[in-house]
């Protein structure tokens, strides 16, 4: 899934922001949320701390944060750290927030106008705001339910004011098609993971004009040092989902020698750029066509100051040559986006959660 030369995403007014709507401009480094959530299953910042890190992030130049109504607790964390951010002496400039709507998969069935139009009230009412910015839309199976019918109600919502932009997560390009013109809807991007250890967002099923978003561009911390070297863990001392779901992505990368081979690379590279391996992973990302910005989980305020170098790198030919070298000879992961996580029968399908929305 690629973005044509005429899309908002390929047409970068410079290299720290991007416009993916007429009036309305991101960060391309945006915050993501998972890692704050109840659900990632890790020690983390108090609710306290964590709004003090959203503000340094602010105050850092990061005015753009991603979280989801199914990641427990970010919400209302965010809705906190706007009201702190408002009343700082930088509180005037404007922090942008992308939340989701992802029904449960139990309950799409039956999901109507009232339970879309419930789900959105509740993330304003966390949020304490009176629009949404960016509500990304997922639907876990298309032969279930109506989802056409909830693409038309979030543009029924738009329309009265309680939504300013609409994109996807984790949608196909033809799926995209058929939204936009099934629902009427103005799709403005597209959530999907996308790394240089999964590329599948190169051999979609079309080409797309709709920006994209991508997460997982370090892999969940696969990319960075800390792994060079280091024997393979295997899948059942992980201490998250999120390391065992990019883990399993390795796997179809090659296997754990193949993804070292990578790593030496990457390595090679930053050496030779004076950066640190994650800048030049993050900068592989930005390259790509039709990425308009990378989602980035927060780890610490100093991880991310880092990955503000991203921003100024500027691989040359001979870099993505030594990378392709070895993507290139990768089996995997192949087929359409999301399309392995999709398979509910699959190790892929068999670690994730699907029904996180009740109250």
């Amino acid at each position: 899934m690629t973005a044509g030369p005429s899309s908002p995403g390929s047409e970068i007014p410079g290299r720290d922001r991007v416009s993916l709507a007429p009036g309305y401009d991101i960060s391309r480094l945006i915050v993501g949320g998972w890692q704050l959530s109840a659900g990632h299953h890790r020690s983390g910042p108090t609710p306290d701390e964590a709004v003090d890190h959203l503000v340094e992030l602010a105050d850092l130049g990061y005015d753009t944060f991603d979280c989801a109504d199914i990641y427990t607790g970010v919400e209302e964390l965010y809705g906190r750290f706007l009201r702190v951010w408002r009343s700082t002496s930088a509180g005037d400039r404007p922090i942008r927030i992308h939340t989701k709507l992802v029904p449960d998969l139990g309950a799409l069935a039956d999901i109507d106008d009232a339970y879309v139009r419930r789900i959105v009230e509740r993330s304003l009412e966390r949020l304490g705001v009176e629009a949404l910015d960016l509500i990304q839309f997922y639907w876990w199976d298309t032969s279930v339910g109506d989802w056409l019918a909830a693409g038309e109600t979030l543009a029924a919502l738009q329309r009265e004011g309680a939504v300013r932009h609409i994109g996807v997560t984790n949608f196909t390009a033809t799926e995209v098609e058929a939204l936009e013109r099934g629902a009427g809807l103005d799709v403005v991007s597209n959530q999907i993971q996308y790394s240089i250890l999964d590329r599948r967002a190169e051999a979609a099923d079309g080409d797309s004009s709709t920006p994209l978003l991508a997460f997982g561009a370090l892999a969940g911390g696969f990319l960075t040092p800390g792994w060079v070297g280091r024997a393979d863990p295997g899948l059942q001392d992980l201490p998250n989902r999120s390391l065992v779901k990019y883990r399993l992505i390795i796997e179809e990368f090659g296997g754990w020698e193949a993804y070292q081979a990578l790593l030496a690379e990457i390595a090679v590279i930053a050496q030779a750029h004076g950066v640190d391996m994650a800048t030049v992973s993050l900068a592989w990302v930005l390259d790509q066509p039709g990425v308009a910005a990378a989602v980035v989980g927060f780890s610490s305020v100093e991880r991310m100051r880092a990955n503000r170098a991203a921003l100024a790198l500027r691989l040359t030919g001979d870099d993505r040559a030594r990378i392709r070298r070895i993507t290139d000879d990768a089996p995997g992961p192949t087929g359409d986006v999301f399309a392995l996580e999709r398979d509910r029968s699959g190790p892929h399908g068999r670690i994730m959660r699907y029904d996180l929305n009740a109250d």
